[in-house]
């Protein structure tokens, strides 16, 4: 018999849904924020150098709030300086949310904007096509290798666009993580459909070896609130679960005998730590910076 579990990618309005509440309990944003403020300056130190304009990609930009972090450190570094930004990003809700977040920041008047509504395959597909092989300073892919199908080919071919000077930024969850546990354990078990696959900064290194290229890796400390999940029919509890096995209404449709088992992994210290009452699960992020 068919299972009745469905991806999560497969609703794109309760994928939205579970992924804000994700970010609103996970400390995600705020560790990489501080990554930004901290060791960004020292990363891009010199991806600029004698230049009259700054060539920035980002990958998988989605909503724009980390992008214009980013930019506003490229802006501190190099003052002045024309920056011409290109986003990729194929959701036409998210572009319009950083189109909005755009309009409402001030000290963009030398950020250039270009967006496309496409995937990383299709804008490689279509400067391959167009012949076109634009070179950039920095280029980054936050939390966007999950939804390649060649993550090695993907990674080496954006690698191929740096300049000389160039850097190439991956945030990715780290190998340490609870994901990575839950990944390993329960992966076969979720529905996973051909839009996704799982991959850490565990299994970057290896790549990037075989690859040849020089990188320096960062791991970024960060937890979740899973807390509501182990509260029988709360809202937020199901959209969490939801979210960590890429599932729509896990705990409606998944085998009895599944959800036992996945619950009883959520606790373990593999996965969270019980603190103040709560369970914090593991949502450590690896930052992996690519030289040219």
């Amino acid at each position: 018999m068919a299972s009745p579990m469905r991806s999560l990618l497969s609703d794109p309005d309760r994928y939205l849904q579970s992924f804000r509440l994700f970010l609103e309990k996970s400390t995600e944003h705020q560790s990489m924020r501080e990554f930004m403020e901290r060791q960004l300056p020292d990363v891009i130190a010199s991806v600029g150098n004698e230049k009259s304009t700054i060539n920035v990609l980002s990958v998988g930009g989605g909503a724009g709030e980390m992008d214009l972090l980013i930019l506003s450190k490229v802006q501190a570094r190099y003052p002045g300086v024309t920056i011409n930004n290109e986003v990729i990003e194929p959701s036409a809700d998210q572009i319009s949310k950083y189109k909005e977040r755009v309009a409402q920041t001030s000290n963009l008047g030398n950020v250039k904007f270009t967006w496309h509504k496409e995937t990383a395959y299709e804008y490689e597909s279509r400067m391959k096509a167009e012949k076109k092989s634009k070179k950039w300073d920095f280029i980054h892919m936050i939390q966007m290798l999950y939804y390649v199908k060649d993550v090695p080919a993907t990674v080496r071919y954006f690698h191929s666009l740096l300049e000389s000077q160039g850097k190439l930024l991956i945030i990715l969850v780290s190998g340490k993580s609870g994901w990575e546990t839950l990944w390993k354990k329960y992966g076969s078990s979720f529905p996973l459909d051909d839009l996704c696959s799982y991959v850490s900064s565990g299994d970057l290194p290896k790549i990037l070896d075989s690859a040849g290229l020089k990188y320096q890796l960062y791991e970024l400390p960060s937890h979740m609130d899973i807390t509501s999940c182990f509260i029988e029919g709360d809202k937020d509890g199901e959209l969490l679960l939801d979210f960590l096995t890429e599932t729509v209404e896990f705990s409606k449709t998944a085998p009895p005998e599944l959800k036992c088992q996945l619950m009883e992994e959520l606790r373990k210290p593999g996965c969270s730590e019980n603190r103040d009452g709560k369970v914090l699960f593991n949502n450590n992020l690896g930052v992996i910076v690519i030289e040219p």
